[in-house]
């Protein structure tokens, strides 16, 4: 659901490369590789990782739509060499019939009627994600001209939950508003980057990798629960006069559309639904310069569509990874008999790995609706748009008072 940017990708997991189209982009935004290869890096590290990105160095290479150190208004190309390719190019490939539960391979096949199997897992693969978070690597930095960051962290691995540090917690779970969330998000943001499991409380670590042991010792996998917040948004974002216009849904779709992701919250939204209202809704007061603020954050920065200005903070439940080192019960295909399943190599847990895919979709979605409220081709041309923007305050909201009536017309 983007009105501004499109974004396209295509390759397979084993094919020689993975390559994207992202076209919206406004010109003159200089971008810098090395900042998107962290962001890369980023998404091939964390303890739990299976063998192949032991293999790939996933690094950005732009094809079109940037020349002279700036992007040019027409579409970014870019492409990621497989380099896990070699090792497959002028190999017979073994004929894949057995199903594996939690993957496309079945209902791939049921679609598209594939007579192999895995012509499903080439393409579902999460090696597709390199390619959204290059994506979403561009999208974070025009963002970033405009004073927004997005981030993200590690909530959950399997059973063992990670504390935010005080007053981080406070400002995840909505309690803490304005300058003082911000600042707190900002630093867990900075700690999680840091980390291989991306938790934003380093004394959770040996807890952390602990559960990945266990379930390594199980030949079983894991998922998890990470969050991510994006901090400096105006607020006016996004829309309430239409269903697909509202900006929670479009986040939540593009999160859902991230392999093995389950399920999306804003803040902590299935706890307020055992609440009563008046303990979920925020307050709207003033300062003494007329600032309209919220008490509290329990929106998670997000009413009625639209952004309010406050840190906007998600929640996206990861399944455990689908392929297991344990075999599990299916059908060959070939003949119809009960089978095992059999193994393709695979994480043991990539909820860690997650964190800059679904940085990357929030930034995608941010970006685009940004250029939606703004318009411009150009970065200088949205940049005084941009300070100009209506704000939450009381001299930007004049309110006559005057009684009116609704009128339509003929009716």
């Amino acid at each position: 659901m983007l009105t501004r940017l499109r974004l396209l990708t295509a390759g397979e997991s084993h094919g020689p490369k993975i390559t994207a189209v992202l076209d919206g982009v406004p010109a003159g935004l200089r971008l810098d590789v090395d900042a998107a290869n962290l962001m890369l890096a980023r998404r091939q590290k964390g303890f739990g990782a299976g063998g192949r990105m032991k293999i790939e160095r996933d690094r950005l290479v732009l094809t079109a739509g940037y020349m002279g150190g700036a992007t040019t208004g027409g579409p970014l190309a870019f492409e990621i060499v497989n380099r896990d390719w070699a090792n497959w190019a002028t190999r017979d490939v073994a004929p894949m019939t057995r199903p594996r539960p939690g993957h496309a391979d079945l209902t791939g096949a049921v679609k598209y009627g594939y007579r192999d199997l895995r012509l499903s897992l080439e393409r579902a693969s999460a090696r597709e994600t390199a390619m959204r978070v290059a994506a979403g690597a561009v999208c974070a930095q025009l963002l970033g001209a405009f004073g927004v960051t997005v981030g993200g962290w590690v909530r959950q691995i399997g059973a063992v939950e990670v504390d935010l540090p005080e007053p981080a917690a406070a400002s995840a779970s909505g309690a803490l508003s304005g300058a003082a969330a911000a600042t707190a998000l900002l630093s867990a943001i900075h700690t999680a980057r840091d980390d291989e499991m991306a938790s934003p409380d380093a004394a959770a670590v040996p807890a952390l990798r602990a559960e990945v042991k266990r379930a390594i010792k199980a030949r079983d996998t894991l998922g998890g629960v990470l969050e991510v917040v994006a901090l400096g948004l105006p607020p006016g974002l996004g829309s309430h006069v239409q269903w697909d216009r509202k900006l929670e849904g479009r986040l939540a779709m593009a999160l859902l559309s991230v392999q093995a992701m389950k399920g999306v919250e804003l803040g902590r939204a299935f706890e307020q639904a055992g609440r009563m209202g008046t303990q979920v809704h925020d307050g709207i007061g003033r300062d003494a310069d007329g600032q309209l603020l919220r008490t509290t954050n329990r929106a998670a920065g997000v009413e009625g569509g639209v952004t309010t200005g406050e840190p906007l903070l998600l929640r996206v439940a990861m399944k455990p990874i689908s392929t297991t080192l344990t075999s599990r019960e299916t059908v060959d295909l070939r003949d119809g008999a009960t089978a095992q399943t059999d193994y393709e190599r695979s994480d043991i847990c990539a909820t860690p790995r997650a964190v800059p895919i679904c940085e990357a979709m929030v930034a995608l979605v941010l970006a685009d609706a940004l250029l939606e409220k703004l318009g411009g081709d150009s970065l200088a041309e949205m940049q005084p748009r941009f300070a100009a923007l209506r704000r939450s305050h009381v001299d930007d909201l004049p309110m006559d008072g005057v009684p009116w009536r609704i009128g339509y017309e003929g009716v």
